[in-house]
């Protein structure tokens, strides 16, 4: 790392002030060592120095038995490093608890029971979970290493997907939902930041931080989630979350994938959450982009203000969903064969 890049990150993460850089920069024009000056002027140890040249002052984990590849993504508690096992040289992704949140005793108990949950589940469209452990302070859990992109990422490109492509993907995600709700699970945060598409194409739901049992997902925790894609009942609070909630999400998702927009928007979060209780989607902006009937009437089902009024399983969802993409293909055969 280069010694200008190494004192900016110094002074990011507080190691030094501004002031204390300014007075150095003088001695290192003047060809001395900045690790040597750090020791002396900082009284930091040596070996101290050399840890944090290597870790990027803190950014990169060390943790025995693992050679960390490279951050893949980040949150407001945690990292993902993309590592190789030593021991089996084998690629996972590690979730690493961030030192603040470490520090927070419910946000650790999250953190480990996240790990814990997703070690007993196993489906094809959600990603594996090998336990959760800990080296010094660092609290991590190790899981599968997906090689591909999430469906935000794709968004934060430019560009929406087209409706068949888009329905597959909430097919597929739909699919996993249904494998929770089996287990009786809800998930809680649904959204395009949390499903990935694979370097094949298939759909993986990566993060299951807010889950929880359905039926002690209670009223107190209602509005955990992501503030775009809660549900009505959840942003007013005082309602437990439950798979309705879940197929809302999904839908304001559905929305987002096929439009490469959300439907309610405003850089005031307490805003968001009165368009999502009070505001009725804006049907117009899907009739104006070309999309079938079938699409609209979907996504309107799943984002009703009335939990009572969406679909009220994954297994209905489904099989609405699949009879439209069956529909499609029928109809685009049929046009194939008569153009010969």
């Amino acid at each position: 790392m280069r010694d200008v890049d190494f004192l900016a990150l110094l002074v990011h993460h507080r190691h030094l002030s501004r002031n204390e850089v300014e007075e150095l920069l003088p001695r290192l024009k003047g060809g001395e060592d900045l690790d040597e000056l750090l020791v002396r002027t900082q009284g930091w140890p040596e070996d101290r120095v050399q840890e944090l040249r290597r870790t990027r002052v803190g950014e990169l984990p060390e943790i025995p038995g693992y050679e960390i590849l490279g951050c893949v993504g980040t949150g407001g508690t945690a990292n993902v490093f993309r590592v190789r096992d030593k021991r089996t040289h084998r690629q996972l992704a590690l979730k690493v608890l961030k030192p603040d949140a470490t520090k927070q005793a419910a946000t650790r108990k999250g953190f480990i029971a996240e790990a814990r949950l997703l070690e007993k589940l196993e489906h094809q469209g959600l990603v594996r979970g090998y336990g959760v452990a800990r080296s010094g302070n660092t609290f991590f859990s190790r899981m599968q290493y997906i090689d591909g992109a999430t469906i935000l990422e794709r968004l934060d490109e430019g560009a929406a997907f087209p409706e068949d492509q888009a329905l597959r993907i909430v097919l597929e995600t739909a699919e996993v939902l249904r494998y929770l709700e089996r287990k009786g699970v809800v998930h809680r945060d649904v959204k395009p930041g949390n499903i990935m598409l694979d370097s094949d194409g298939s759909v993986v739901l990566i993060d299951l931080g807010f889950a929880a049992p359905e039926a002690t997902a209670s009223p107190e925790d209602s509005t955990v989630g992501t503030i775009q894609y809660l549900s009505p009942e959840q942003c007013r609070g005082g309602a437990a979350a439950d798979t309705r909630s879940d197929i809302y999400s999904l839908g304001i998702s559905l929305f987002h994938i096929v439009c490469g927009r959300l439907p309610f928007e405003s850089s005031d979060d307490r805003e968001v959450l009165r368009m999502q209780v009070m505001e009725s989607l804006n049907s117009k902006e899907l009739k104006g982009r070309d999309f079938t009937p079938h699409l609209q009437y979907i996504i309107e089902k799943m984002v009703a203000k009335e939990a009572d009024h969406r679909y009220q399983s994954w297994s209905e969802l489904i099989e609405d969903i699949q009879g439209q993409l069956d529909g499609r293909a029928d109809l685009d055969f049929e046009s194939h064969v008569r153009g010969h």
